[in-house]
C-alpha cells in the first residue's frame, strides 16, 4: 500500500444481474457493470453509477433497465435508505430498504428500525426483535439521487448491544480521552477473492486445474494475467462516489484476487468505511454473477493466502522522536500477541505459516522493510525517524471495529509490568 499521508477532512457524511450461465464470464457480460456520464450537461439521472441491462441470448431487451435508473428525485421529497448491519457469523451483512420522509444529513435524523435475529441467527425466535441503530451515513450508488447506505449496529430492545455488535465496544475505546487525543489514523488494506458461481474456483482459473504459477499476476496487465478487472474499477469509482474514504486499488499476487485500501481515516470511521465498501463489494459481484470470498486461504498450496493488512499512527508517532514511541508501541502488541491472533480473522492459521509473505503466526516478530514479520515498518519510517507500523496478522475476513481498536487499547492504554516489558525489550532488541 502506498504510504499514508493524511486522513480525510471529512468525517461524516461524504459520506440484471443478467442470468448467468455455467459457461465462463465474457467482456460482453461486464458491460452490464458501467459508468454513465450526464450528457452536454443535462442531468438525467443523480446516479453516477449505473448498472444496465443487456440483451439476452434471444436479443430481447430486459425492460427493467427504465424503472432501475428511474431518478425519482424531481417527483418526491422521499428517498430510500438501505439499513445494512452485521449478521450473526460476525462477517455476513445484511441489508433491508425504508423510506424516509426526506433527504437527511445526519444518522441521528434517522429512526431506529427491527428486523427478525431469529433468521440471522442472533436471536431466539421465542424474543426475536432486534433493533438497528444508524451509526454511519453514506451515499448510494446504486440508486443514486438523495438515497443513502446506512451502517447501522444491533441492540436488543433494552438498549444491550448484541454478542456480534463489535461496533459499540470499539466507539468506547474510540471516545476515551487518551485515544482522542493521540488521533488514531488507520489505512486498511482489504484483499478478496473472486470466485466462479457455479464451481466456487477463481476466476480466470480453469475449471479442477491450475493457471501458472505466481509471479506476472500481482499488478498485472492483460488477459492472461488479470481477471475481475471491471468488478475492481466499478467498486473503486462507487466507493469515491458513496464518499467512502477508498485510496487505491490493485491486482494482487493470486489470480483471481484483488485488493483495495480505504484509509486514512480516524478512529471508529475506519471499520464504518470499511464494512461499507464491503457491502458495495457484495452488491457490485451480485451483480456480475460472481462469488465474493474474504476467506484467508482459498486456495491451499503455493498460493498467497488474503489478508487485511492494518496501518497504523498516532498523533505522538507521527511527530519528531515517533520512531521510539512505534517500538514501544510493538512492544506491548508482542506482549499481547495471542489475543491479536484470536481477534483478527477465522481460518488465519491457515494463511499465517511463515511463508508467502506471512509470519508464523505462533511467532511475533517485526522488521523494516520485512513483509515476513508481524509488524513491518517502512524505510521511510526508519529514515525519518517517525511515521507508522503495519500489522500484518490481521485475515481478510476480520472485524475492522475489532482490529483497530484493539490497536488502540494496546498500544494507548494498555500498560505492561516493569518486568514483562524489559523482557519483550531483550527479546524484540528493541531500545525504548
Amino acid at each position: 500500500m502506498a504510504q499514508i499521508l493524511a486522513p480525510s477532512t471529512q468525517w461524516q457524511l461524504r459520506t440484471k444481474q443478467t442470468s448467468m450461465s455455467s459457461s465462463p464470464i465474457t467482456p460482453k457480460m461486464w458491460s452490464s457493470i458501467i459508468l454513465k456520464q450526464n450528457k452536454k450537461g443535462a442531468v438525467k439521472s443523480s446516479a453516477k453509477f449505473r448498472v444496465l441491462s443487456v440483451k439476452s441470448e434471444d436479443s430481447t431487451i430486459n425492460r427493467m433497465e427504465d424503472l432501475l435508473n428511474l431518478d425519482v428525485t424531481p417527483y418526491t421529497d422521499k428517498i430510500i435508505a438501505e439499513y445494512i448491519w452485521i449478521g450473526g457469523s460476525g462477517i455476513d451483512l445484511r441489508s433491508k430498504s425504508r423510506t424516509i420522509s426526506k433527504p437527511v444529513e445526519h444518522p441521528s435524523e434517522l429512526p431506529k428500525w427491527n428486523y427478525d435475529g431469529s433468521s440471522t441467527g442472533q436471536a431466539p425466535g421465542e424474543d426475536s426483535e432486534v433493533i438497528l441503530y444508524p451509526q454511519a451515513i453514506f451515499k448510494d450508488p446504486f440508486r443514486g439521487g438523495n438515497n443513502i447506505l446506512v451502517i447501522c449496529d444491533a441492540y436488543t430492545p433494552a438498549g444491550v448491544p448484541i454478542p456480534t455488535n463489535k461496533r459499540h465496544r470499539a466507539a468506547e475505546i474510540f471516545s476515551n480521552k487518551k485515544v482522542v487525543d493521540e488521533i488514531p489514523w488507520y489505512g486498511i488494506e482489504q484483499e478478496y477473492t473472486l470466485l466462479q458461481t457455479n464451481v466456487k474456483w477463481p476466476l480466470g482459473w480453469p475449471v479442477g486445474a491450475y493457471p501458472g504459477p505466481q509471479g506476472p499476476y500481482y499488478c498485472g496487465v492483460g488477459a492472461d494475467k488479470s481477471f475481475g478487472r471491471d468488478i475492481s474499477d466499478a467498486h473503486y469509482k462507487a466507493c469515491l462516489y458513496a464518499g467512502i474514504n477508498i485510496s487505491g486499488t490493485n491486482g494482487e499476487v493470486m489470480p483471481g484476487q484483488w485488493e483495495y485500501q480505504v484509509g486514512p481515516s480516524v478512529g471508529i470511521e475506519a471499520g464504518d468505511h470499511i464494512w461499507c465498501s464491503r457491502y458495495i463489494l457484495e452488491r457490485i459481484t451480485e451483480q456480475a454473477g460472481v462469488v465474493l470470498s474474504l476467506d484467508p486461504k482459498p486456495i491451499e498450496g503455493d498460493w498467497n493466502g488474503a489478508g487485511c493488512h492494518t496501518n497504523y499512527s498516532t498523533k505522538s508517532m507521527r511527530e519528531e522522536g515517533g520512531f521510539e514511541v512505534i517500538k514501544k508501541a510493538i512492544l506491548n502488541l508482542s506482549l499481547r500477541h495471542k489475543e491479536h491472533i484470536s481477534a483478527y480473522g477465522e481460518g488465519n492459521e491457515r494463511r499465517l505459516t511463515g511463508k508467502h509473505e506471512t509470519a508464523s503466526i505462533n511467532t511475533f516478530s517485526w522488521g523494516v522493510a520485512n513483509r515476513g514479520c508481524s509488524i513491518r515498518v517502512g524505510r521511510d519510517t526508519e529514515k525519518q525517524g517517525k511515521g507508522y507500523l503495519e500489522d500484518r496478522r490481521p485475515a481478510s475476513n476480520m472485524d475492522p471495529y475489532v482490529v483497530t481498536s484493539l490497536l488502540a487499547e494496546t498500544t494507548i492504554l494498555w500498560e505492561p509490568t516493569l518486568e514483562a516489558e524489559a523482557l519483550a525489550a531483550q527479546k524484540l532488541s528493541l531500545k525504548v
